[in-house]
């Protein structure tokens, strides 16, 4: 039972950091309400996807979309997506490491 409990209060972390923590880690690889910070991992994906695309970055690619949500907020969907995640990892997490 103190097994399953400590898997559902990992669980349930993992899935509140992650809903909460998403719009902070996508301003923190540079995709802002600004723009695409200069240096960033974000400006290094744009040079990437604009390179392999012929000069220029291809809309609804994954670079956009990160902008989008970078500049108008992840949204409920992005939420429920990024909260999914984090209980996943959480409650694996909790699984495998027993101490």
């Amino acid at each position: 039972m103190e097994k399953l409990m400590k898997i559902g209060v990992c669980t349930t972390v993992g899935a509140v950091g992650g809903a909460i923590l998403a719009p902070v880690a996508l301003a923190g690889v540079g995709f802002t309400s600004a723009g695409i910070t200069a240096g960033s991992w974000a400006a290094s994906m744009m040079s990437a996807s604009a390179i392999a695309n012929g000069g220029g970055v291809v809309a609804g690619g994954l670079v956009a979309t990160l902008q989008t949500m970078g500049t108008v907020g992840i949204g409920a969907v992005g939420s429920a997506v990024a909260g999914s995640v984090g209980a996943a990892v959480g409650g694996v997490g909790a699984a495998l490491f027993r101490r």
